[in-house]
């Protein structure tokens, strides 16, 4: 009989943390839905308070969703959970994950403390949340450059405080994968009622073995691992949850199983990209665009010949399917409804399925054919009809030998303004004329340019950085027009700016 491997995802928490792909509140419920429908165990929905939005997060989210279980993070503080508690309180299923640092260099430079009274706050704290609820998670920080024998005392101390779950995280992403199965092994043969909790693995990319590593905390015992979609996470990221999940599909003789329905793999990732403005790259293993392409010639003839000489995973397992509807300009709203649903966007409300397919149509025009990213790109270009400041026409001339002019013209509030300006380059004077009307003080800081595809014709995707008044704003344009696309970024910042005012 296969064994249960229960799967928490830390997307919305973990995941959220990287710079520029900070979601709200209506875009973290839908994420959440999608989980929810792929199957996940545990949903991480946020740092309650870590700030106002994170806390309402929380609560909304445990609104939105039945059956996984909503956990809430905490460090090794009283106030923590007890605003952990407030956010939990419509969840059907709740969990506190406090927790402390237990590496060396955590309890010296972090806490400046020593190993014994670490184990006190890590205690404490774990049973302070067990007055509120039932299902407690303790997070050994930095567990991977700790110890084992230390590691084995902290472990031992929190299962009897009553921690329900144990995490064991690489959280540098420093572990061999023998090593990390060496530590599980070893907290599985020397703490004493270790049987009494599930341990959980939490890995991190930082050398590339996030995924062995996690595979092999599994193979030596542990039963939750600590995922997300598409592997996002801070610096080089987590763990990629359709990475284990179809490993212990293929690998069926490991009777380990999940309770995801790996048909949903694909449609949550692009959902996750496109929402959070980070592109999967197109070598990234299950859900990139080249994971099921072949190119070899080799390759070619072996798959045609047979599909499994180089396929270890039929496309249609990880929802990909090969026979897909294509749009065009002569598609109507019911093919791009149904498209969009696909990629786990509903839309219910009419009006806002009309300025979709308003933009599409406006984009097929453009296009031979308009992709799975681009559909995804213009339901998420939606939110932007709720923005002070929108583009109301931009001309440019440029050219080899000609100064670059611009003229642009902005809706803010529902007045017109209007200004022109010269630049080194198109998008240089574009800025420098929509600066003229803004008239505020702004650095822009990062500059980043990604095609969606291959095409001359091609939405170009823009991602920007821009400082004002000390703080870091993150802004994103797409639009077959570059120039366009990058004042749409810049206009993005500034109307996030603006909220804050």
């Amino acid at each position: 009989m296969s064994e249960r491997l229960f799967i928490f995802d830390t997307t919305l928490r973990d995941g959220e943390q990287v710079p520029g792909c900070q979601l709200n509140t209506v875009e973290k419920i839908q994420v959440a839905k999608q989980l929810e429908s792929l199957g996940v165990d545990v949903i991480e929905a946020g740092f309650p308070i870590s700030s106002p939005g994170d806390f309402n997060s929380v609560i909304e989210i445990s609104k939105a969703v039945t059956w996984p279980t909503i956990c809430a993070l905490t460090r090794a503080v009283q106030k923590d959970i007890d605003v952990a508690v407030d956010s939990l309180k419509y969840a059907k299923r709740k969990r506190i994950h406090t927790g402390i640092g237990t590496s060396d260099s955590h309890i010296k430079y972090k806490f400046n403390s020593n190993r014994e009274e670490i184990i006190e706050r890590a205690v404490a704290a774990v049973k302070y949340a067990r007055k509120y609820v039932d299902d407690v998670e303790f997070y050994a920080e930095d567990a991977g450059r700790t110890d084992n024998e230390y590691l084995a005392r902290v472990v031992e101390a929190v299962v009897k405080a009553g921690a329900t779950v144990v995490n064991i995280p690489d959280t540098t992403g420093y572990c061999l994968p023998q090593e990390y199965y060496e530590k599980i092994k070893y907290l599985k043969e020397h703490v004493d009622g270790i049987d009494n909790a599930i341990i959980s693995t939490h890995c991190h990319n930082d050398l590339g073995m996030a995924t062995a590593n996690t595979l092999n905390g599994v193979l030596a015992g542990a039963r939750q691992v600590e995922v997300t979609i598409n592997g996002i996470g801070e610096r080089a990221g987590n763990t990629s949850l359709e990475e284990i999940a179809m490993i212990l599909k293929c690998h069926k003789y490991l009777n380990i199983d999940t309770n995801i329905n790996t048909t949903k793999i694909y449609p949550v990732s692009r959902l996750v990209s496109s929402l959070m403005n980070m592109p999967v790259q197109p070598n990234k293993a299950v859900v990139g665009r080249n994971a099921f392409a072949h190119s070899s010639g080799i390759h070619q003839d072996g798959v045609l010949k047979n599909v499994k000489t180089y396929e270890i995973m039929d496309p249609k397992d990880v929802g990909l399917d090969e026979n897909s509807i294509v749009l065009t300009a002569r598609s109507g709203r019911a093919a791009l409804k149904y498209r969009l649903s696909v990629l786990g966007v509903n839309v219910d409300d009419e009006d806002k399925v009309d300025n979709i397919y308003q933009a599409f149509l406006r984009l097929a025009d453009q296009k031979k054919e308009v992709t799975d990213d681009d559909i995804l790109m213009l339901a998420g270009a939606d939110r932007t009809a709720s923005h002070s400041i929108k583009l109301d026409y931009l001309q440019v001339t440029t050219g080899k030998g000609v100064r670059s002019v611009a003229s642009i013209g902005l809706d803010i509030s529902n007045q017109k303004f209007e200004a022109a300006a010269t630049g080194n380059g198109p998008v240089d004077a574009a800025i420098k004329a929509l600066k003229k009307i803004i008239m505020k003080q702004m650095t822009l800081k990062e500059f980043t340019i990604q095609a969606i595809s291959k095409g001359s014709d091609d939405v170009g995707k823009v991602h920007m950085q821009v400082e004002y008044d000390g703080s870091l704003y993150y802004g994103f344009g797409a639009n077959t027009d570059i120039v366009t696309a990058s004042v749409e970024a810049y206009i993005d910042c500034i109307n996030k700016f603006r909220i804050r005012e």
